[in-house]
């Protein structure tokens, strides 16, 4: 291919063909430094390669620091940065490989969209407070954390740019040489005493992204970089427009003195604090390779044995109905609008005998959102968007549908009360579905509450004072109120098979965490204890209760069954401590899988872990069981199957992107297991149903 002509800043006006063995096929950006350009390896996986301009290849001090920034993020590559690849500081033209990271920076993003919304904020925060933890874990200090230099992933928002400072971000002087850093986003210490800067200058960097990311400006703002240093260093921060509830945690980050602002972990507790649940969605644009702008979808036929694409519109519906009436077998995607009327135009039909019985069906809202499912009287419920329905597990057919207010929502519907329950956070309306039509049973507002959760058959509701609601879910009546004792905010787990509900209250200092167990029916305290370390509950059977113990770093670092009868407990340490795994339980087999894509099963019975597997996963679900496989859903649509005996991966399915989303799911729906199918939900909107009995068929 022809050498690349750069339209951008720098001093060459030709880009290289190659740097090193990989191709570059495209810039992605350029800045005062260098040009990014989109690559693959000879295998095919993409890159980001960061080639520098030649006119600082040839500047020994800054081959020097580019040195710095590649052993930097080498040291901190992972679940919150781009992994580095490969790297030649030595090159005639310098330059870093990183995998290719999906999504826009947060930069681009406010500039495209305005202000995010308050959920999304926090999720921000949360995942910039984890990635300092982790940069901060291993020595290093970012020094220039800013919009541009965070990335908003499919998965989570990424740092990027470690330990270099673009030539053209930084303009002011000392008496020492030039600052280090971008005036907006750094740290009174960085102008006061540079040579001081220490972890709590990324802290206050945080601050300052978030009131870029809440309002479009930073909290301290002028068109001179003169004036910001000393509205830095001088002047309160203005956050207004910045939501209350996160206001005063910006403001503990932005404060003048290193030693007064929180530490990552603290962030991270405080945050988990914050009284407000959030809808699992998170808008974030897909993010473009070039300057074009996006180009109109094509439509073109698909095979007979393949699904089509969701087209828009009645004519693509009924199109789609004739296709499947000419189509005599293959996997037929079915197509539906909204609504509240039973559905009948729209039928899953079953693939060839290979997969016994696979089914998928498309979008039933048309939003390009993963669904969110359970199971429960003979039908799989789901939400989508601004609508809750239920179809036939054996077919996919959709049974009925029913409209729902967009307010902010989490989880799949839930069957409590022999009702369907919609899921809703924040939501002023509450109401019980009959499960073989959809129609509204009952009808009510929603007590004051920061949280919900089905257990059994009531409906548990925490209020901002600590005051516990419980509805039940048969009539939609108040059955009880009250606190629950040594619960100040209690927010619930409750688990399938299991009677109870369970709070859980760490200590201040994480030393010991309240475990109390809660009759839903009544709101009585069943039994409670006081267990050490920080606990999170993720399974109950058999009279026992499985728990997490997590580490005051975030790190899980053990599994514990309690059995509340005898009062004794059980304890399994990991032997590599795991960030955020999500873990579900059978047959006192816990089973997790943690940031990063490694699974294994703990065997609470033996005390010892079974099998541990690296699944090169970056983001999945919950995993389940059935005895015979582990299956987990993978962000890219995809659902895995692992024997469960030895970790060994059996079967895959190919991804479910889609081509158009504008959202993306913040949270992976665990795959459903009934009547030997296993059905899973993908970022394509559609919900799929395979045979557990030969994955290796998928």
């Amino acid at each position: 291919m022809a050498p690349q002509r750069n339209a951008g800043a720098g001093a060459e006006a030709e880009l290289p063909e190659y740097a090193g063995h990989y191709r570059l096929e495209s810039c992605l950006g350029s800045g005062g430094m260098g040009v990014v350009h989109l690559a693959r390896s000879t295998s095919g996986m993409k890159l980001a390669v960061k080639v520098i301009h030649a006119e600082f290849a040839r500047d020994r001090e800054f081959r020097g620091r580019f040195r710095q920034e590649i052993a930097a993020a080498r040291r901190v590559s992972g679940a919150f940065t781009a992994s580095v690849v490969d790297a030649d500081p030595e090159a005639e033209r310098p330059w870093m490989a990183t995998l290719f990271i999906p999504g826009p920076t947060l930069s681009d993003h406010v500039k495209r969209n305005g202000p995010m919304a308050p959920e999304q904020l926090r999720r921000l925060m949360a995942g910039l407070a984890e990635a300092l933890r982790d940069i901060h874990r291993v020595g290093v200090v970012h020094r220039d954390l800013k919009p541009s230099n965070v990335l908003l992933a499919e998965d989570g928002p990424k740092v990027i740019d470690f330990g270099i400072s673009r030539p053209k971000d930084s303009e002011l002087r000392t008496e020492t040489g030039k600052l280090i850093g971008t005036p907006p986003f750094m740290a009174p210490e960085q102008f006061r005493r540079p040579r001081e800067v220490g972890p709590a200058a990324d802290i206050f960097a945080l601050g300052s992204v978030m009131v870029h990311a809440a309002t479009g400006r930073g909290p301290f703002d002028s068109d001179s970089p003169y004036v910001v240093a000393y509205q830095v260093v001088h002047d309160e921060a203005d956050l207004t427009g910045v939501p209350a509830n996160l206001a005063p945690l910006i403001q503990r980050c932005l404060a003048k003195e290193p030693e007064d602002r929180p530490t990552p972990d603290e962030l991270m507790r405080a945050l988990r604090s914050v009284a407000a649940s959030y809808d699992t969605q998170a808008f974030i644009p897909a993010q473009r390779t070039s300057d074009e702008p996006p180009a109109e979808p094509r439509r073109t036929k698909k095979p007979a044995a393949r699904p089509a694409r969701r087209r828009h519109g009645r004519q693509a519906v009924l199109a789609a109905g004739v296709l499947a009436l000419l189509v005599g077998g293959g996997l037929v995607t079915v197509h539906l609008a909204g609504g509240d009327a039973p559905a009948t135009e729209g039928r899953g039909t079953r693939t060839t005998a290979a997969a016994f019985g696979a089914w998928q069906t498309e979008s039933v809202s048309g939003a390009a959102s993963m669904p969110q499912c359970s199971y429960g009287a003979g039908k799989l419920l789901c939400a989508q968007s601004d609508v809750v329905f239920g179809l036939d597990p054996s077919d996919g057919r959709v049974l009925w549908r029913h409209s729902v207010a967009k307010a902010h929502r989490s989880g799949p519907p839930v069957l409590a009360g022999g009702l369907v329950q919609p899921p809703t956070v924040q939501d002023p309306d509450l109401e019980g579905l009959d499960p073989g039509s959809g129609k509204a049973r009952w009808e009510r507002k929603a007590p004051s509450h920061s949280s919900k959760r089905a257990a059994g058959d009531t409906l548990l509701f925490t209020g901002a004072d600590g005051t516990v609601t419980g509805v039940d879910a048969a009539s939609g009546d108040t059955t009880w109120s009250h606190r629950i004792p040594g619960q100040s905010a209690p927010y619930f787990s409750s688990f399938a098979g299991d009677s109870l509900a369970y709070a859980t209250s760490p200590s201040a200092d994480g030393t010991s965490t309240l475990v109390t167990a809660v009759d839903p029916a009544t709101g009585a305290v069943r039994w409670e204890t006081e267990m050490s370390g920080t606990l999170k509950p993720v399974g109950a059977q058999d009279g026992s209760v499985y728990f997490l113990s997590v580490a005051p770093s975030g790190d899980t670092t053990a599994v514990i069954r309690y059995n509340p009868e005898s009062r004794a407990s059980q304890r399994v340490t990991l032997p590599v401590p795991r960030q955020d795994p999500l873990a579900t339980v059978r047959g006192g087999v816990v089973h997790l899988l943690s940031r990063g894509g490694a699974l294994e099963a703990v065997d609470m019975d033996r005390r010892r872990r079974l099998w541990s597997v690296e699944t090169s996963v970056s983001r999945g679900s919950a995993p389940v069981a059935d005895g015979r496989h582990v299956y987990v859903a993978v962000a890219d649509g995809r659902l895995l199957a692992v024997d469960a005996r030895s970790g060994e991966l059996v079967g895959q399915t190919p991804p479910r992107l889609s081509k158009k989303a504008d959202q993306v799911a913040f949270e992976i729906p665990a795959p459903l297991l009934a009547n030997g199918y296993v059905y899973a939900a993908a970022p394509d909107g559609s919900v799929f149903a395979l045979d557990t009995r030969n994955p290796t068929d998928w």
